[in-house]
């Protein structure tokens, strides 16, 4: 009989530590308030189970430490608790356990709900995986030198492309006005060959005029061509005639003055003058020449 008093001490103590624990005091809360743990795990958004698991004090059955105690304090929190004595002690509890000592952690979230899930870590992990491989691959074959291969099919690119050389500038449009200037009164009259007139009458000492670009195969009618100094670009251009001779039809376009301006290939080959006729013989005629004696016939031979 005086063992009973001692055994009921035991069980006394044994009941008072138990509910001295962290899960016991929320769930005591909770029950005291009339709340499921189905309420709390909706107020929460935390699993029911791992809500029971903190009822029960078996942080094993949670992912880590920072759960842990994220969990719990956020269970305080929504049944009006101390939430920051209820996670001191939660931490306690947990280091002093297996999970303390083998999952050690150093991080706490703030809020366990925000905590992102096991699935979309290894979603996230996957993806910097694949970013991290295929950089790896675009810098290998950035710093890959070209093969022989690819050097000559280069090379032979380069040589069938046109080449045209970088010096090469646009050439300059070619003044070709033509200007008629009269260095002396003459008559003259120039018509294209549809018979158009572009200049008829007397040009004074002086005046000048200027052919339309756009006339087609103009022509010159003149008595005194000597009279007109003609410009083709500002440069003369030979006489158009004889002086005092009439000319007619003929071409005063910049093409065909150029081309009367331009040299003759052909060289002209001076002739020798004849010998004047001899005044022997009253008729005109050289005398045929004697031939020398021969050396035989000489005489005392």
């Amino acid at each position: 009989m005086a063992e009973e008093p001692e055994i009921e001490t035991g069980a006394v103590d044994a009941q008072e530590s138990q509910s001295a624990t962290p899960g016991a005091k929320l769930r005591a809360a909770r029950e005291a308030q009339g709340l499921s743990i189905q309420d709390v795990a909706t107020r929460t958004r935390i699993a029911q189970r791992q809500l029971e698991a903190i009822e029960k004090d078996d942080y094993t059955a949670l992912p880590g430490i920072p759960y842990a105690v994220g969990f719990a304090r956020a269970y305080a929190r929504a049944i009006d608790m101390d939430e920051v004595a209820i996670a001191a002690e939660v931490r306690h509890a947990v280091h002093n356990s297996d999970l303390g000592s083998n999952r050690y952690e150093v991080f706490e979230p703030v809020d366990p709900t925000r905590v992102p899930s096991r699935a979309l870590a290894w979603t996230a992990a996957v993806i910097a995986i694949l970013v991290v491989v295929g950089f790896a691959l675009w810098r290998s074959q950035l710093l890959t030198p070209p093969t022989t291969e690819e050097i000559a099919q280069q090379e032979g690119a380069a040589l069938t492309a046109p080449q045209q050389p970088a010096s090469a500038a646009p050439a300059a449009p070619v003044n070709q006005t033509v200007v008629f200037t009269a260095n002396d009164d003459v008559w003259l009259r120039i018509y294209d060959e549809a018979g158009e007139r572009l200049k008829d009458g007397l040009m004074k000492k002086g005046e000048s005029f200027t052919l339309p670009a756009d006339a087609h195969n103009p022509m010159i009618l003149t008595g005194r061509p000597q009279a007109l100094t003609v410009t083709v670009g500002g440069k003369p251009v030979p006489p158009l005639g004889a002086a005092d001779r009439t000319i007619a039809d003929v071409p005063v376009s910049a093409e065909a003055l150029l081309s009367r301006a331009a040299p003759s290939s052909v060289s002209t080959i001076p002739v020798p003058a004849a010998a004047p006729p001899s005044a022997q013989g009253g008729g005109g005629v050289a005398p045929a020449p004697v031939p020398a004696p021969s050396p035989a016939e000489a005489p005392g031979t």
